[in-house]
Protein backbone atom coordinates (compact mmCIF):
# COMPACT_ATOMS: atom_id res chain seq x y z
CA UNK A 1 0.00 0.00 0.00
CA UNK A 2 1.22 3.49 -0.81
CA UNK A 3 2.35 6.08 1.66
CA UNK A 4 -0.23 8.31 3.30
CA UNK A 5 0.61 11.98 2.83
CA UNK A 6 -0.71 14.19 5.60
CA UNK A 7 -1.39 17.79 4.67
CA UNK A 8 -0.51 20.68 6.95
CA UNK A 9 -4.09 21.27 8.06
CA UNK A 10 -4.49 17.66 9.19
CA UNK A 11 -1.14 17.87 10.97
CA UNK A 12 -2.23 21.01 12.81
CA UNK A 13 -5.56 19.46 13.79
CA UNK A 14 -3.84 16.37 15.18
CA UNK A 15 -1.49 18.48 17.28
CA UNK A 16 -4.39 20.64 18.45
CA UNK A 17 -6.33 17.55 19.53
CA UNK A 18 -3.34 16.33 21.50
CA UNK A 19 -2.85 19.48 23.54
CA UNK A 20 -6.57 19.98 24.20
CA UNK A 21 -7.28 16.36 25.12
CA UNK A 22 -4.23 16.08 27.36
CA UNK A 23 -5.06 19.37 29.08
CA UNK A 24 -8.56 17.99 29.60
CA UNK A 25 -7.14 14.79 31.07
CA UNK A 26 -5.68 16.93 33.85
CA UNK A 27 -9.27 17.54 35.03
CA UNK A 28 -9.93 13.79 34.96
CA UNK A 29 -7.19 13.20 37.52
CA UNK A 30 -7.94 15.94 40.06
CA UNK A 31 -7.90 14.06 43.40
CA UNK A 32 -10.81 13.87 45.81
CA UNK A 33 -11.90 11.72 48.73
CA UNK A 34 -15.31 10.23 49.65
CA UNK A 35 -16.32 13.43 51.43
CA UNK A 36 -15.60 15.57 48.38
CA UNK A 37 -16.94 13.17 45.75
CA UNK A 38 -19.15 14.89 43.17
CA UNK A 39 -21.76 12.20 43.75
CA UNK A 40 -22.57 13.50 47.23
CA UNK A 41 -24.38 16.37 45.54
CA UNK A 42 -23.23 18.84 48.19
CA UNK A 43 -22.34 21.47 45.58
CA UNK A 44 -25.23 21.04 43.17
CA UNK A 45 -24.48 22.22 39.65
CA UNK A 46 -20.76 22.52 40.37
CA UNK A 47 -20.65 18.80 41.11
CA UNK A 48 -22.45 18.12 37.83
CA UNK A 49 -19.78 20.19 36.05
CA UNK A 50 -17.13 18.01 37.70
CA UNK A 51 -18.84 14.88 36.42
CA UNK A 52 -19.23 16.42 32.97
CA UNK A 53 -15.55 17.33 32.70
CA UNK A 54 -13.95 14.40 34.50
CA UNK A 55 -16.25 11.47 33.76
CA UNK A 56 -17.85 12.39 30.44
CA UNK A 57 -16.29 14.99 28.15
CA UNK A 58 -12.58 14.38 28.69
CA UNK A 59 -12.86 10.60 29.04
CA UNK A 60 -12.70 10.61 25.25
CA UNK A 61 -9.02 11.52 25.48
CA UNK A 62 -7.71 7.96 25.75
CA UNK A 63 -9.43 6.46 22.67
CA UNK A 64 -8.77 9.64 20.64
CA UNK A 65 -5.06 9.72 21.43
CA UNK A 66 -4.87 5.98 20.71
CA UNK A 67 -6.51 6.49 17.32
CA UNK A 68 -3.97 9.18 16.45
CA UNK A 69 -1.12 6.81 17.34
CA UNK A 70 -2.47 3.98 15.20
CA UNK A 71 -3.18 6.35 12.33
CA UNK A 72 0.35 7.74 12.27
CA UNK A 73 2.08 4.40 12.80
CA UNK A 74 0.84 2.99 9.48
CA UNK A 75 0.78 6.19 7.44
CA UNK A 76 3.32 4.69 5.01
CA UNK A 77 1.24 1.56 4.44
CA UNK A 78 1.60 -2.02 5.56
CA UNK A 79 4.29 -2.90 3.04
CA UNK A 80 6.61 -0.14 4.29
CA UNK A 81 6.08 -0.95 7.96
CA UNK A 82 9.42 -1.91 9.54
CA UNK A 83 8.65 -3.71 12.81
CA UNK A 84 12.21 -3.74 14.13
CA UNK A 85 12.77 -0.08 13.36
CA UNK A 86 9.43 0.80 14.94
CA UNK A 87 10.29 -1.05 18.15
CA UNK A 88 13.64 0.69 18.38
CA UNK A 89 12.05 4.07 17.74
CA UNK A 90 9.25 3.57 20.27
CA UNK A 91 11.71 2.34 22.88
CA UNK A 92 13.26 5.81 22.68
CA UNK A 93 10.13 7.91 22.26
CA UNK A 94 7.66 6.03 24.48
CA UNK A 95 9.31 3.40 26.70
CA UNK A 96 12.25 5.50 27.90
CA UNK A 97 10.14 8.57 28.87
CA UNK A 98 7.65 6.25 30.58
CA UNK A 99 10.37 4.67 32.71
CA UNK A 100 12.07 7.97 33.54
CA UNK A 101 8.90 9.81 34.58
CA UNK A 102 7.42 6.87 36.46
CA UNK A 103 10.57 5.73 38.25
CA UNK A 104 11.44 9.29 39.23
CA UNK A 105 8.01 9.67 40.85
CA UNK A 106 8.33 6.27 42.53
CA UNK A 107 11.67 7.30 44.04
CA UNK A 108 10.14 10.54 45.33
CA UNK A 109 7.27 8.56 46.87
CA UNK A 110 9.68 6.14 48.55
CA UNK A 111 11.71 9.01 49.97
CA UNK A 112 8.57 10.81 51.17
CA UNK A 113 7.07 7.72 52.77
CA UNK A 114 10.30 6.94 54.58
CA UNK A 115 9.80 10.35 56.18
CA UNK A 116 6.18 9.54 57.02
CA UNK A 117 4.72 11.66 54.21
CA UNK A 118 2.23 10.62 51.56
CA UNK A 119 0.48 7.67 53.17
CA UNK A 120 -3.19 7.60 52.20
CA UNK A 121 -2.56 9.65 49.08
CA UNK A 122 -0.50 7.10 47.20
CA UNK A 123 0.08 3.32 47.30
CA UNK A 124 2.18 2.06 50.20
CA UNK A 125 5.43 1.67 48.27
CA UNK A 126 7.58 1.24 51.39
CA UNK A 127 5.80 -1.93 52.48
CA UNK A 128 5.03 -3.26 49.01
CA UNK A 129 6.11 -6.75 48.03
CA UNK A 130 8.69 -7.08 45.24
CA UNK A 131 5.90 -8.00 42.84
CA UNK A 132 3.80 -5.00 43.85
CA UNK A 133 6.82 -2.72 43.64
CA UNK A 134 7.61 -4.03 40.15
CA UNK A 135 4.07 -3.21 39.07
CA UNK A 136 4.26 0.28 40.52
CA UNK A 137 7.51 0.75 38.61
CA UNK A 138 6.61 -0.78 35.25
CA UNK A 139 2.80 -1.31 35.22
CA UNK A 140 3.17 -5.02 34.54
CA UNK A 141 -0.12 -6.03 36.16
CA UNK A 142 -1.85 -2.80 37.18
CA UNK A 143 -1.51 0.97 36.98
CA UNK A 144 1.93 2.46 37.62
CA UNK A 145 2.64 4.82 40.52
CA UNK A 146 2.16 7.72 38.07
CA UNK A 147 -1.32 6.52 37.17
CA UNK A 148 -1.94 8.33 33.82
CA UNK A 149 1.12 6.61 32.36
CA UNK A 150 -0.91 3.42 32.05
CA UNK A 151 -1.75 4.86 28.64
CA UNK A 152 1.87 4.58 27.52
CA UNK A 153 2.02 1.03 28.87
CA UNK A 154 -1.03 -0.05 26.85
CA UNK A 155 0.17 1.93 23.83
CA UNK A 156 3.44 -0.01 23.91
CA UNK A 157 1.43 -3.22 24.07
CA UNK A 158 -0.53 -2.13 20.98
CA UNK A 159 2.75 -1.38 19.20
CA UNK A 160 4.06 -4.85 20.06
CA UNK A 161 0.87 -6.31 18.58
CA UNK A 162 0.89 -3.91 15.62
CA UNK A 163 1.79 -6.45 12.88
CA UNK A 164 -1.00 -8.78 14.02
CA UNK A 165 -3.51 -5.95 14.34
CA UNK A 166 -2.57 -4.57 10.94
CA UNK A 167 -2.90 -7.98 9.29
CA UNK A 168 -6.34 -8.51 10.82
CA UNK A 169 -7.55 -5.03 9.93
CA UNK A 170 -6.13 -5.28 6.42
CA UNK A 171 -7.90 -8.58 5.66
CA UNK A 172 -10.97 -8.49 7.92
CA UNK A 173 -11.46 -4.82 8.83
CA UNK A 174 -15.13 -4.72 9.81
CA UNK A 175 -15.08 -8.04 11.66
CA UNK A 176 -11.96 -7.03 13.59
CA UNK A 177 -13.32 -3.63 14.59
CA UNK A 178 -16.67 -5.18 15.55
CA UNK A 179 -14.88 -7.71 17.76
CA UNK A 180 -12.85 -4.97 19.47
CA UNK A 181 -15.96 -2.82 19.80
CA UNK A 182 -17.73 -5.58 21.72
CA UNK A 183 -14.61 -6.10 23.83
CA UNK A 184 -14.55 -2.41 24.79
CA UNK A 185 -18.22 -1.60 25.23
CA UNK A 186 -19.52 -4.67 27.01
CA UNK A 187 -18.41 -6.01 30.43
CA UNK A 188 -15.70 -8.30 29.07
CA UNK A 189 -12.54 -8.86 31.19
CA UNK A 190 -9.70 -6.52 30.25
CA UNK A 191 -7.18 -9.29 29.77
CA UNK A 192 -3.71 -7.91 29.14
CA UNK A 193 -4.86 -4.32 28.74
CA UNK A 194 -5.45 -1.87 31.57
CA UNK A 195 -7.80 0.29 29.47
CA UNK A 196 -9.69 -1.54 26.74
CA UNK A 197 -10.57 1.54 24.72
CA UNK A 198 -6.90 2.00 23.83
CA UNK A 199 -7.00 -1.14 21.68
CA UNK A 200 -10.12 -0.04 19.82
CA UNK A 201 -8.87 3.51 19.23
CA UNK A 202 -5.48 2.27 18.04
CA UNK A 203 -7.15 -0.20 15.69
CA UNK A 204 -9.45 2.50 14.29
CA UNK A 205 -6.39 4.57 13.49
CA UNK A 206 -4.78 1.62 11.71
CA UNK A 207 -7.97 1.07 9.72
CA UNK A 208 -8.07 4.69 8.55
CA UNK A 209 -4.44 4.55 7.41
CA UNK A 210 -4.41 1.15 5.73
CA UNK A 211 -7.71 1.63 3.92
CA UNK A 212 -6.95 5.24 2.98
CA UNK A 213 -10.11 6.62 4.54
CA UNK A 214 -10.52 10.31 3.80
CA UNK A 215 -10.72 11.77 7.29
CA UNK A 216 -12.11 15.00 5.87
CA UNK A 217 -15.24 13.37 4.48
CA UNK A 218 -17.38 14.55 7.38
CA UNK A 219 -15.83 18.02 7.63
CA UNK A 220 -18.84 19.74 5.98
CA UNK A 221 -20.91 18.43 8.88
CA UNK A 222 -18.37 19.28 11.60
CA UNK A 223 -20.68 21.72 13.39
CA UNK A 224 -23.52 19.22 13.61
CA UNK A 225 -21.24 16.38 14.66
CA UNK A 226 -19.63 18.52 17.36
CA UNK A 227 -23.06 19.59 18.61
CA UNK A 228 -24.32 16.00 18.74
CA UNK A 229 -21.21 14.84 20.57
CA UNK A 230 -21.41 17.63 23.14
CA UNK A 231 -25.12 16.91 23.64
CA UNK A 232 -24.29 13.23 24.19
CA UNK A 233 -21.61 14.21 26.71
CA UNK A 234 -24.12 16.41 28.57
CA UNK A 235 -26.72 13.65 28.68
CA UNK A 236 -24.11 11.12 29.79
CA UNK A 237 -22.93 13.43 32.58
CA UNK A 238 -26.52 13.78 33.79
CA UNK A 239 -27.01 10.01 33.85
CA UNK A 240 -23.68 9.51 35.61
CA UNK A 241 -24.48 12.20 38.16
CA UNK A 242 -27.76 10.55 39.14
CA UNK A 243 -26.53 6.94 39.13
CA UNK A 244 -22.90 7.20 40.35
CA UNK A 245 -20.53 6.39 41.76
CA UNK A 246 -21.50 2.70 41.44
CA UNK A 247 -22.87 2.68 37.93
CA UNK A 248 -25.19 -0.06 36.70
CA UNK A 249 -23.94 -2.10 33.75
CA UNK A 250 -26.04 -0.22 31.19
CA UNK A 251 -24.51 3.09 32.29
CA UNK A 252 -21.00 1.69 31.90
CA UNK A 253 -21.94 0.58 28.40
CA UNK A 254 -23.30 4.05 27.64
CA UNK A 255 -20.14 5.67 28.95
CA UNK A 256 -17.98 3.47 26.73
CA UNK A 257 -20.14 4.27 23.70
CA UNK A 258 -19.85 8.02 24.21
CA UNK A 259 -16.08 7.75 24.70
CA UNK A 260 -15.70 5.91 21.39
CA UNK A 261 -17.97 8.37 19.61
CA UNK A 262 -15.63 11.03 20.94
CA UNK A 263 -13.07 9.99 18.32
CA UNK A 264 -15.26 11.44 15.57
CA UNK A 265 -16.63 14.22 17.79
CA UNK A 266 -13.18 15.47 18.77
CA UNK A 267 -12.03 15.44 15.16
CA UNK A 268 -15.01 17.59 14.21
CA UNK A 269 -14.31 20.01 17.06
CA UNK A 270 -10.68 20.28 15.94
CA UNK A 271 -11.83 21.64 12.58
CA UNK A 272 -13.90 24.34 14.26
CA UNK A 273 -11.09 25.33 16.62
CA UNK A 274 -8.21 25.24 14.12
CA UNK A 275 -9.83 28.16 12.30
CA UNK A 276 -9.00 30.45 15.22
CA UNK A 277 -5.65 32.07 15.93
CA UNK A 278 -5.60 30.47 19.38
CA UNK A 279 -6.24 27.06 17.85
CA UNK A 280 -3.36 27.51 15.40
CA UNK A 281 -1.02 28.58 18.21
CA UNK A 282 -1.99 25.59 20.34
CA UNK A 283 -1.39 23.25 17.41
CA UNK A 284 2.33 24.07 17.59
CA UNK A 285 2.79 22.79 21.15
CA UNK A 286 3.30 19.06 20.65
CA UNK A 287 6.27 18.73 23.01
CA UNK A 288 4.33 20.56 25.70
CA UNK A 289 1.39 18.17 25.48
CA UNK A 290 3.60 15.16 26.24
CA UNK A 291 5.25 17.04 29.11
CA UNK A 292 1.84 17.85 30.61
CA UNK A 293 0.70 14.28 30.22
CA UNK A 294 3.69 12.78 32.03
CA UNK A 295 4.06 15.35 34.82
CA UNK A 296 0.58 16.54 35.80
CA UNK A 297 -0.41 13.74 38.17
CA UNK A 298 2.46 14.14 40.69
CA UNK A 299 1.73 17.87 40.81
CA UNK A 300 -1.98 17.30 41.47
CA UNK A 301 -1.17 14.87 44.29
CA UNK A 302 1.20 17.42 45.82
CA UNK A 303 -1.48 20.12 45.65
CA UNK A 304 -4.00 17.74 47.23
CA UNK A 305 -1.67 17.00 50.13
CA UNK A 306 -1.08 20.70 50.72
CA UNK A 307 -4.78 21.49 50.43
CA UNK A 308 -5.75 18.90 53.04
CA UNK A 309 -3.27 20.38 55.48
CA UNK A 310 -5.08 23.72 55.23
CA UNK A 311 -8.31 22.17 56.50
CA UNK A 312 -10.46 23.84 53.82
CA UNK A 313 -12.53 20.77 52.93
CA UNK A 314 -15.69 22.86 52.64
CA UNK A 315 -14.17 24.80 49.74
CA UNK A 316 -13.29 21.80 47.57
CA UNK A 317 -14.74 23.36 44.38
CA UNK A 318 -12.07 26.05 44.69
CA UNK A 319 -9.41 23.34 44.75
CA UNK A 320 -10.98 21.46 41.85
CA UNK A 321 -10.89 24.40 39.48
CA UNK A 322 -7.66 26.02 40.67
CA UNK A 323 -5.44 22.93 40.90
CA UNK A 324 -5.54 22.06 37.17
CA UNK A 325 -4.98 25.68 36.15
CA UNK A 326 -2.05 26.05 38.53
CA UNK A 327 -0.61 22.72 37.38
CA UNK A 328 -0.86 23.72 33.72
CA UNK A 329 0.80 27.07 34.43
CA UNK A 330 3.69 25.39 36.27
CA UNK A 331 4.10 22.75 33.57
CA UNK A 332 4.21 25.36 30.81
CA UNK A 333 6.92 27.25 32.68
CA UNK A 334 9.00 24.16 33.51
CA UNK A 335 8.64 22.85 29.97
CA UNK A 336 9.90 26.09 28.44
CA UNK A 337 12.72 26.40 30.97
CA UNK A 338 13.90 22.84 30.43
CA UNK A 339 13.73 23.21 26.66
CA UNK A 340 15.91 26.32 26.78
CA UNK A 341 18.35 25.39 29.55
CA UNK A 342 18.80 21.65 29.00
CA UNK A 343 17.62 20.79 25.49
CA UNK A 344 19.11 17.29 25.56
CA UNK A 345 17.30 16.40 28.77
CA UNK A 346 14.15 17.94 27.38
CA UNK A 347 14.46 15.76 24.27
CA UNK A 348 14.77 12.62 26.39
CA UNK A 349 11.85 13.51 28.66
CA UNK A 350 9.55 14.32 25.77
CA UNK A 351 10.61 11.44 23.54
CA UNK A 352 12.27 13.87 21.10
CA UNK A 353 8.91 15.47 20.38
CA UNK A 354 10.09 19.05 20.79
CA UNK A 355 9.70 21.12 17.71
CA UNK A 356 8.17 18.50 15.46
CA UNK A 357 5.12 20.56 14.85
CA UNK A 358 7.23 23.58 13.98
CA UNK A 359 9.66 21.92 11.59
CA UNK A 360 7.07 22.32 8.84
CA UNK A 361 4.98 25.40 9.61
CA UNK A 362 1.29 24.87 10.13
CA UNK A 363 -0.94 26.69 7.66
CA UNK A 364 -1.56 30.33 8.34
CA UNK A 365 -5.06 31.58 9.00
CA UNK A 366 -6.72 33.56 6.27
CA UNK A 367 -7.64 36.93 7.80
CA UNK A 368 -10.61 37.29 5.49
CA UNK A 369 -12.30 33.95 5.96
CA UNK A 370 -10.78 32.60 9.15
CA UNK A 371 -9.95 29.38 7.26
CA UNK A 372 -6.57 27.66 7.00
CA UNK A 373 -5.01 28.74 3.74
CA UNK A 374 -4.61 25.19 2.47
CA UNK A 375 -8.41 24.93 2.54
CA UNK A 376 -8.58 27.87 0.16
CA UNK A 377 -9.28 26.56 -3.33
CA UNK A 378 -6.89 28.88 -5.09
CA UNK A 379 -4.39 28.24 -7.88
CA UNK A 380 -1.64 26.91 -5.59
CA UNK A 381 -1.58 23.37 -4.18
CA UNK A 382 -1.77 22.89 -0.42
CA UNK A 383 1.55 22.33 1.24
CA UNK A 384 2.11 18.75 2.33
CA UNK A 385 3.95 17.27 5.27
CA UNK A 386 4.33 13.89 6.84
CA UNK A 387 4.01 13.63 10.61
CA UNK A 388 6.35 11.33 12.45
Amino acid sequence: MSSLIIDANTSARINLMRILLISGIVFVHVPHDPLTSPFTGDNGFIDWIRVFLGDSLFRVGVPCLSAISGYLLFRRGLGAFDYGKTLRSKARTVLLPFLIWNLAFLILVLVAQRSGIGFGYLPDAINATPRELATLATALEAAPINIPLYFLRDLLLCILLAPLLAAMISRFPLATLALFFIYVVFPVPNGIFLKKSILFGFSCGIYVSLHKVDIRTLDPFAGRIAGLFLAAAVMLATVLYWTGPDYPVWVDILRSLVALCGIIGSWAISLLLIRSRLGMRLSKLEGLSFWIFCAHYPLLILFWMIWNRTGNADFYPLFYFSAPILALAILILTHNATRVLTPRLHAVLTGSRAGKSTQAPAPAVSPSLGLPENDWQGPYPAKKEVIR
